[in-house]
């Protein structure tokens, strides 16, 4: 049994932080960052039959057609991911009145849509790029277990060769096979760096003064066999890892709102966006 400081549930049942009964969720699930996005998504649905949130996780469930699906924000970074993986997992894996895992196990998916810069020349504003692979540069996954493999550990020996300045150790997880077929199939696809901040992390200065002032250039310029960094966001990664050891099947839809090879933001970002939910609404 899960004892009560594990697993915390509210008054009425529902999981802590995303304030949901299994019976909100469905089986397929979209993660959006920003909490306002929630309802970008949703005004696509034929039928809502269920609006909950607490703090900056908003869900709403419905349905497109005869698809249930479920939209949830989950905030910025990994630390929001740990919550947000670990309590999707719970609802529909844990008996919560219990607290016990299920006999039988549910693997979810989970898409991601989210925004993100452009680290290489020829990618142009907006792009709907998918993450083929999540490499983080974040401290998440150095608390868990993952299994890993080949590709993805020469990835991670790689880029601690290429970056030893760092003093971390990056991990690698890689998407979804059979959503990157569905969904992404004629997408341009690539490796997205996940970084645990906006600014310096991200190779951006504005007033400070960063360990590494030619990140950006680094970061472009890595290569691991026919592999290269096409953007930088902050949650990719994470999903991708926890969606992993916990047998879910995800995948990372990035808006292209940046080029920070050019130094240049779209000028209308909210285009791009729409344009990348309505592109998986439509194949999911």
């Amino acid at each position: 049994m899960i004892n009560d400081s594990e697993l915390i549930l509210n008054a009425d049942g529902s999981i802590y932080h995303l304030n949901l009964l299994p019976e909100d969720l469905a089986e397929t699930v979209i993660t959006v960052g920003d909490p306002e996005r929630v309802a970008k998504v949703s005004k696509y649905f034929d039928h809502i039959e269920v609006k909950k949130g607490k703090r900056e996780f908003i869900t709403h469930t419905g349905y497109v057609g005869s698809k249930r699906l479920s939209v949830v924000s989950t905030g910025i970074g990994t630390d929001n991911i740990d919550i947000v993986l670990n309590e999707l997992d719970a609802l529909v894996n844990i008996d919560l009145q219990r607290r016990l895992v299920k006999t039988e196990l549910t693997a979810l998916e989970i898409i991601r849509i989210g925004t993100s810069g452009a680290v290489q020349q020829n990618i142009e504003m907006g792009t709907i790029l998918a993450s083929a692979y999540g490499v983080g540069m974040d401290a998440l996954m150095h608390y868990y277990e993952k299994p890993d493999d080949a590709a993805e550990r020469n990835i991670q020996h790689a880029l601690i060769q290429y970056l030893p300045q760092l003093g971390l150790k990056p991990y690698v997880a890689r998407a979804s096979q059979p959503l990157l077929e569905r969904i992404a199939f004629d997408l341009p696809q690539g490796m997205t760096l996940t970084a645990p901040g906006f600014y310096a992390p991200q190779g951006r200065c504005v007033r400070s003064s960063n360990v590494i002032p030619d990140f950006i250039p680094l970061v472009s310029g890595f290569r691991c066999s026919d592999l290269r960094f096409t953007n930088l966001e902050m949650e990719t990664a994470g999903i991708y890892a926890m969606a992993r050891m916990f047998g879910h099947q995800a995948i990372s839809i990035n808006a292209i709102l940046a080029s920070r090879v050019a130094g240049k933001f779209s000028a209308d970002p909210e285009s791009i966006v729409d344009k990348a939910i309505r592109l998986v609404l439509e194949r999911i």
